[in-house]
């Protein structure tokens, strides 16, 4: 399909697309109008294959979202910093989730010794430096995918690490309760593994099963947080 073709028909499924909702729901869209109150900040990569909302089972206005390349998370990117205040203190969401995935292709430029030029050798100079703190581990993986797969959790471990060192983060967990997770996404199975890191650090993931927690109901899914770990519940 050519570019002008793609966006043709990206544009004509958008009118499908709001024309079913509409006539599903006719509130649906007046009421995401009126406002936001979502009770998650997804933090996650800009890869096509990785759309959080669709991916969790959720609908518009349930995830508020920051993605970039890799999605690493910086102390001093301004970007990130923003959306996190502006989610954590006015939106006030719940839960505050970094997602890495499968077949990163930060993930992969990372473990290799080329360069791609530009900008975006600065940009992945944090996930070098992770390849090089964990050199000997990483080395001992033969395989290429298993390799991307593990600097792809060791950056999410990172990423985590700063988020818990965020002041505003750190203010809302002791005020509020808010919940921080890391979590990566498996692209060839489409689940969401939830790894035990941040205010859950140490616990991982079962079934979701009964008892108090956090609940996310969407048209086709029920996303759970638990003390526990995260699980999910198809309709």
């Amino acid at each position: 399909m050519a570019a002008e073709d793609a966006f043709a028909y990206a544009l004509s499924s958008n009118q499908a697309w709001a024309g079913y909702k509409g006539h599903q729901n006719p509130d649906f869209f007046p009421k995401l109008a009126s406002g936001q109150s979502p009770a998650i900040l997804w933090l996650g990569c800009s890869d096509s294959r990785c759309p959080e909302t669709t991916i969790l089972g959720l609908q518009p206005g349930d995830v508020f979202v920051h993605r970039n390349i890799a999605n690493i998370i910086s102390p001093t990117d301004i970007n990130t910093s923003a959306v996190i205040e502006y989610a954590v203190n006015h939106i006030k969401v719940k839960h505050v989730v970094l997602c890495g995935h499968s077949s990163c292709g930060g993930a992969a430029a990372s473990l290799s010794d080329g360069r791609l030029g530009g900008v975006l050798d600065t940009w992945l100079t944090p996930l070098k430096a992770l390849r090089q703190a964990n050199y000997e581990e990483l080395a001992a993986i033969s395989d290429d995918k298993a390799r991307a797969v593990r600097i792809a959790e060791l950056n999410v471990e990172a990423g985590v690490k700063v988020l818990m060192a965020n002041a505003v983060i750190q203010d809302a967990i002791a005020e509020r309760g808010l919940q921080v997770h890391g979590t990566l996404f498996d692209i060839g199975s489409g689940r969401i593994h939830d790894m035990g890191l941040g205010t859950n650090k140490g616990l991982h993931a079962g079934s979701v099963t009964n008892g108090d927690g956090d609940v996310v109901r969407g048209k086709y899914a029920t996303l759970v947080f638990r003390t526990d770990g995260a699980g999910m519940q198809a309709h």
